[in-house]
């Protein structure tokens, strides 16, 4: 890897647990400083105590004092990142007929206006260094939609098209745009389902078991990677064939 020392500098939003923390954990071992952020301050705890090579922050991605007040850190810490990958997001599942306006709000202000909150900063610096890597989840449901979920299949939709145009705006500065589009992964909440909902969701899944954290982590890795210099604008999806585009 070239240029700057900045990109031994990772941020990854929403790295408490599940998908987050994986990611952590694996650009980490990749060889990279990670920063993770949580919603509380025991989860930032956690974060730091789990990490070797990196700390954990409380950040609201929902919130602009938030946001602006982590990159004054960062800064003033010599630690604004070149790599930053919104894994943070939220769910807030309702009928659309009896969906509430917050429901709505809440999900569009943390899993889509978050990006605009994270990525407009910490473009600055990816400029001037002219290399940078962005990564966004979004989810399988963006493209396959999913009853109960209008807000957030929307709000995954709209990673997708974000990812895109922003890959072509900033591509010639040498700062690759990309999001990862994870099926149905074993987490705590597919562990609660019952056997019947197990086995019918297994039956949609070619590949026949959900997949893990860690093959999304290892997605991003890529991503991230000098490998995937030539990668950009694109969504990847990782759903063992459940939706094929």
């Amino acid at each position: 890897m070239s240029g700057t020392e900045n990109q031994k500098y990772a941020l990854v939003t929403g790295a408490s647990r599940g998908i987050g923390a994986a990611i952590a954990h694996r650009l980490e071992r990749d060889g990279f400083n990670v920063i993770g952020t949580a919603t509380t301050e025991a989860g930032a705890q956690s974060i730091s105590e789990s990490l070797t090579r990196g700390r954990g922050v409380c950040l609201r991605v929902d919130e602009d004092n938030s946001v602006d007040e982590l990159m004054t850190t960062l800064k003033a810490d010599e630690q604004l990142p070149l790599i930053l990958v919104n894994n943070a997001g939220i769910t807030r599942d309702n009928l659309l007929m009896r969906m509430k306006p917050e429901e709505w709000n809440d999900i569009m202000n943390t899993n889509i206006n978050s990006l605009y909150r994270m990525c407009k900063p910490l473009m600055r610096p990816m400029l001037k260094a002219r290399w940078g890597r962005i990564v966004n989840l979004s989810s399988v449901v963006g493209r396959m939609g999913n009853p109960g979920q209008t807000n957030y299949v929307a709000s995954k939709a709209a990673i997708e098209g974000f990812t895109r145009s922003l890959a072509i705006e900033i591509g010639y500065r040498g700062i690759t745009v990309n999001s990862v589009a994870p099926g149905f992964i074993a987490t705590d909440m597919t562990n609660e389902l019952s056997e019947e909902q197990s086995s019918a969701m297994m039956e949609r899944i070619p590949v026949g078991h959900l997949g893990s954290c860690d093959d999304i982590a290892g997605a991003v890795s890529f991503l991230v990677s000098d490998d995937a210099g030539y990668v950009t604008g694109i969504t990847l999806p990782v759903n063992g064939g459940l939706h094929m585009s």
